[in-house]
């Protein structure tokens, strides 16, 4: 395999990461932008800014299970990693279009998965590193729902006999660091499944002799998916900040808090999880603590509908893609 087609699959594997900081800077940035703490233009930077200082932290355990816990190496070639990225930023940009905020781990996850499958059948797959991901598909935004909800249960029953003035003037700071928070766990979890999609292809190409994560991949997922929170995808910062229920910072800073505590977490225990589920699920249960008629359930029902079939669809379309390089390029 030439050099330059290496590069071609690298530079495909950033713009994915691009496209998932501008698919997924409504995560980042809806809640904070949407009680106007900050503007929209200083909110994706100050998300962008941290989600690139997590490439300092936080190790690469989610980058490994993406790059060889999930398929089969010897099942993988240039021409398999190509197609499942081209599934997963068909897929992006479709659900941008249409507002949906997805999740762009899990159309990665399909679409690596679909053309594998393609190439190698069933066989291609390792059930153990599917587990964690699909089992975490469910409880993420559960995890987020419940965290959110308890958080402004215990904010009201802490501040109760604070003035809703005094208790905005705070929260309206505090939202800054919880915005910051998220945007790290953000980071430490989306950017790594890029660097393991990169690595698998360096190891394919026998560039990497041993497969593992170097740090020149670690630094250029970073800055792709800073720079593409920084560029912003508005269509869906109004679905998750405005649609699904109307927040103040209060409901901002707990819905924020809940989604870093578990991205935190999931990135040390290695578990490719969606930010978007997260977020949502946080977003969701502060609303539903208000009154459960907040929460615009109607919407909620679709975000959800996408959510499923993000990996099949994403798949589908990998796999597809693979048949049409095998039947157009002999050498696949």
């Amino acid at each position: 395999m030439t050099p330059a087609f290496v590069i071609v699959i690298i530079a495909v594997a950033l713009s994915f990461d691009f496209l998932n900081g501008f698919h997924d800077a409504a995560n980042s940035i809806a809640t904070v932008v949407s009680t106007r703490v900050l503007s929209p233009r200083v909110a994706v930077l100050w998300a962008a800014f941290f989600n690139f200082i997590a490439a300092f932290t936080f190790g690469t355990a989610v980058a490994k299970t993406m790059g060889a816990g999930m398929i089969r190496l010897e099942a993988v070639n240039l021409y398999v990693i190509l197609a499942g990225l081209g599934g997963a930023i068909f897929w992006d940009i479709l659900t941008w279009y249409y507002g949906l905020p997805v999740s762009s781990s899990h159309a990665l996850i399909g679409g690596y998965a679909g053309a594998a499958i393609a190439k190698a059948g069933w066989g291609a797959i390792l059930p153990s590193g599917w587990s964690k991901t699909l089992l975490f598909i469910i409880l993420s935004p559960i995890i987020g729902f419940i965290l959110g909800g308890a958080l402004m249960l215990a904010v009201y029953w802490i501040f109760q006999s604070w003035s809703p003035q005094h208790i905005d003037k705070h929260f309206r700071k505090l939202q800054l660091f919880s915005a910051a928070a998220y945007s790290f766990g953000h980071g430490t979890n989306d950017a790594q499944k890029t660097m393991g999609i990169i690595a698998g292809t360096l190891f394919t190409a026998g560039i990497l002799k041993r497969f593992y994560i170097p740090f020149w991949v670690v630094l250029m997922a970073h800055a792709a998916i800073g720079l593409g929170t920084a560029a912003g995808g508005w269509r869906i910062v109004r679905t998750m900040g405005m649609k699904i229920t109307r927040l103040k910072p209060v409901g901002g800073f707990c819905a924020e808090t809940a989604a870093a505590v578990s991205l935190l977490g999931t990135a040390f225990a290695g578990i490719p999880v969606s930010t978007t589920h997260t977020i949502a699920g946080g977003i969701m249960g502060v609303g539903s603590v208000q009154r459960f008629s907040a929460v615009r359930w109607k919407v909620a029902r679709s975000i959800v509908e996408a959510w499923v079939l993000t990996i099949p669809v994403s798949g589908a379309i990998s796999y597809i893609g693979f048949l049409l390089i095998r039947r157009f390029v002999p050498a696949a």
